[in-house]
């Protein structure tokens, strides 16, 4: 089964896009945007996002990535009087420290993995810019430490220790809204996005899905018996990346950082519930899970999950309930309430679903690795979808409308 996955040609997922059916800003009301609906059996229906509550299954729980993105792009000028060469420095993932949260809370330095735009004019010394925050002007200072392939460790440091590094890139930073909208950052991005429930910083990307949700839709879903959820995922600059090998085999997926909470683990463990995704992010996490629960029992490293594992001929495929409990004992074991890892699957045709039965997701780019995600959890039907979304004058990609994808719910007992 390996080899069969790697072997598949991203040509198969290509589709034309046309630049106008790509939504440059989001609509004013959130939950007005439009939403296709696909059933189990294939069946195609057209409604408006608001709708969700009525169209979710009854036995359906709903979970959610509560990530929220950061002002991750920083601006730079070069030269005493700042007049000297514009240098942008992209935060992608912390350095030292290495925890999320611990970073943000720096005060004085601390250090990313960067992106670094117009890197060949800054070969040397100490970047600067004076920032403002509450009234208080703060010196921040980039040194760039290493450079490994396409990215580099970049300390920064500023002169006021009862300032955050939050605090700093929120005053300094701008939202790094998807390159593919082909315009600058503006200033309703920075509300428009984010999800209303969005909490945990460390995003450098939006999961975009969840932008359509209201604080009214989601009390209306409650309202019906719908239970709610969160985990976190930290998008990476690695989700707009385009498979640009002939075949998926070839393409590196990226690291992403996740947390998930030991309640909702037990819950997943134990639930009859359909598992409802709000997004590819959430969608990632929750089918890592299971894998991680397989990689417990087999008594290796649970910190990440390989890319190519779920298709391991050696896999031990246990059922979901086991795989979640296997978790718990780990959990407990190690006397923690939050589990704390990595993933790097690739979810392709030939993947296995198990534990996602739904998924509220966006459009997405041609040839991506979430096309291939929406696919296999299709059947490899997901060319209707979007040929009628397509027909049907739907918005595409991070601004764009949604779709509520459903699927024959999934035996929990069965390996």
């Amino acid at each position: 089964m390996d080899n069969k996955v790697k072997e598949i040609n991203i040509e198969e997922f290509d589709y034309d896009l046309p630049d106008e059916r790509i939504a440059k800003h989001p609509l004013e009301q959130r939950d007005a945007c439009r939403l296709l609906v696909r059933q189990p059996d294939g069946s195609i229906s057209d409604h408006v996002f608001s709708e969700l509550d009525m169209l979710l299954p009854a036995d359906s729980m709903l979970i959610y990535n509560n990530t929220r993105v950061i002002n991750a792009r920083l601006r730079f000028r070069k030269g005493e009087d700042g007049n000297g060469a514009l240098i942008e420095v992209f935060c992608l993932e912390p350095e030292n420290p290495a925890d999320y949260a611990q970073n943000f809370a720096s005060t004085e330095c601390c250090s990313w993995i960067c992106f670094v735009g117009n890197s060949k004019r800054w070969k040397a010394g100490k970047l600067s810019a004076e920032i403002d925050i509450d009234g208080t002007a703060v010196t921040l200072e980039a040194e760039r430490v290493s450079r490994h392939d396409n990215t580099s460790v970049v300390r920064f440091s500023w002169n006021n220790s009862g300032v955050t590094f939050s605090q700093i890139i929120s005053s300094a930073g701008e939202i790094p809204i998807p390159p593919y909208l082909n315009r600058s950052t503006e200033e309703t991005d920075s509300k428009d996005y984010q999800t209303v429930y969005s909490h945990i910083e460390g995003s450098v990307a939006a999961p975009t899905a969840g932008l359509h949700f209201t604080d009214s839709l989601l009390q209306r879903i409650s309202q019906r018996g719908i239970p709610r959820y969160e985990l976190t995922l930290h998008v990476g600059a690695g989700t707009f990346q385009p498979v640009k090998s002939d075949t998926i085999g070839e393409h590196m997926m990226h690291s992403e950082w996740i947390a998930v909470d030991r309640r909702l683990i037990a819950e997943l463990a134990e639930t009859d519930r359909r598992v409802i995704a709000v997004g590819t992010t959430s969608v990632r996490t929750l089918e890592s899970l299971y894998h991680i629960g397989c990689l417990i029992s087999e008594g290796r490293q649970a910190d990440e999950v390989p890319q190519w594992y779920p298709y391991s001929p050696t896999h031990p495929m246990l059922s979901r309930r086991e795989a979640f409990r296997k978790i718990l004992e780990w959990l407990d074991n190690n006397n923690l309430n939050v589990l704390i890892a990595a993933t790097r699957i690739i979810i392709a045709p030939g993947y296995t679903y198990r534990v996602v039965d739904g998924m509220v997701t966006n459009f997405h780019q041609p040839r991506s690795t979430l096309l291939l995600l929406v696919s296999a959890f299709t059947g490899g039907d997901w060319r209707p979808v979007y040929d009628f979304a397509l027909q049907h004058d739907y918005r595409f990609l991070s601004y764009g409308d949604g779709s509520l994808l459903l699927r024959e719910r999934l035996n929990l007992n069965r390996n």
